[in-house]
């Protein structure tokens, strides 16, 4: 047709493109947030038995209330930091609900800042340096024998002349654990407490988080939450089996604890010069270092790989090797439980409005217990040695051999142990 224009294709798809690139949708808006003013951590634990403490020992109140029966406990540690100054003292207490059984108040206290004197380092080591002896032996997974290629053996003085194995690297670095990073003195303006010196109320046994929750403070916006019956404390976690199988291994069996989110299991014995050291990871890894709470994001993939034992699992056999190398070992067991996260005020759909967050709070949870391995402790269910009303041990079952005391044992292990035991 006169006065036709031909446009060629490759033109055409041009025009198209360059139509849709100014059709596109605009960029998204990115919302700006700021804060939060201060964060609030609730650290909430349940233990039961002869739970390990600072330095992998447990407690004198612990080992005396384990020997005699299944004690619970529960403690919490509550942790205020914020980026606020006030203009006198720092005062901030948490009003926690009425079947807590704490008290009306629990007072945050800031810690005092005490400055250490400079210590002069002279160059090399000590004169009384003294090259460290013994070994550590490790062994994991669940089952009657160990695995193929256990132990894995460190040597102490080798690894203190730098000759650090390379099984020992790997198992560090298959952690892979995120820290959680609580308010601290630190990382916060001002920072408060509890428990502290200032108070030395505890916890009961039968005490509940379930309720309303006020914090208030000289230098923190006033922080209120409360708790569901599902954001309460971590059942005691109940042992059901603890003995020593006829092939020599031993048997640990528990009843599922409502909440938690995964389980680890492990073992500690030796004799001085050699520690022994056992996981219920189906993995190579020092999960027996893990730290007392975890992300959940950390037990989701922990769990992936089999470094946690699921929820559902009731049940572990820690294999004959580890008893032949520490015939006096203790165990401990932990179930760890989710979190509860809030946070003021609630965040802007749209996101042209700023999120200026005043306060954040976070509870975890965590139960655990532990013991002697193969020792079945009245109050467990596991119990084979009735008591007599005295409370004291009653006579072993006939054609069954005499267990020793549990503070032998403890004795054996080096662990010090309060008199009268």
């Amino acid at each position: 047709m006169k006065g036709s224009v031909k446009v060629s294709g490759r033109v055409l798809l041009a025009g198209v493109a360059i139509v849709g690139a100014g059709a596109a949708a605009p960029p998204a808006v990115k919302q700006v947030v700021t804060g939060p003013v201060a964060a609030y951590w609730v650290s909430a634990q349940t233990t039961s038995g002869m739970v390990m403490g600072g330095g992998g020992a447990p407690s004198a109140a612990s080992m005396m209330a384990g020997m005699r029966g299944g004690n619970v406990s529960k403690t919490l540690l509550l942790q205020l930091g914020s980026s606020l100054k006030p203009t006198g003292a720092p005062t901030a207490e948490h009003r926690p609900p009425e079947m807590l059984g704490a008290g009306e108040s629990l007072p945050l206290l800031t810690p005092r800042q005490v400055t250490a004197p400079a210590v002069r380092e002279e160059p090399g080591l000590p004169q009384s340096y003294e090259k460290p002896r013994g070994r550590m032996l490790i062994y994991w997974g669940c089952g009657d024998r160990a695995r193929p290629g256990q132990p894995i053996v460190f040597d102490f003085a080798k690894m203190a002349e730098g000759q650090v194995p390379p099984e020992f690297t790997r198992m560090m670095q298959g952690l892979q654990i995120s820290p959680m990073q609580p308010p601290s003195p630190a990382r916060s303006t001002t920072y408060g407490e509890w428990p502290n010196e200032q108070t030395r109320t505890t916890v009961p046994a039968d005490g509940s988080l379930i309720g309303d929750h006020v914090i208030r403070g000289t230098y923190s916006p006033q922080i209120q939450f409360a708790l569901t019956p599902e954001q309460d404390f971590l059942p005691p976690v109940h042992m059901t089996t603890n003995t020593q199988n006829p092939t020599g291994s031993f048997q640990l069996g528990w009843q599922p604890v409502s909440g938690a989110t995964g389980y680890i299991a492990s073992t500690m014995g030796g004799d001085g010069e050699t520690i022994v050291l056992w996981s219920s990871s189906e993995v190579s890894s020092l999960l027996f270092a893990l730290p007392d709470y975890l992300k959940p994001a950390d037990v989701t993939r922990l769990l992936a790989n089999k470094a946690l034992m699921a929820p559902t699992q009731t049940s572990c056999t820690v294999p004959k090797e580890v008893g032949e190398a520490a015939p006096q070992s203790m165990y401990q067991f932990t179930a760890y439980g989710g979190e509860a996260n809030f946070s003021y005020p609630p965040r802007p759909a749209d996101p042209k409005i700023a999120w200026n967050i005043a306060w954040t709070v976070k509870v975890r949870y965590r139960s655990a217990t532990g013991g002697i391995l193969g020792m079945s402790m009245p109050g467990y269910g596991d119990d084979e040695e009735a008591e007599t009303p005295s409370g004291r041990p009653g006579k072993p079952r006939p054609g069954k051999p005499a267990k020793p005391r549990g503070s032998d044992i403890l004795r054996g292990l080096g662990v010090p142990i309060p008199g009268g035991l």
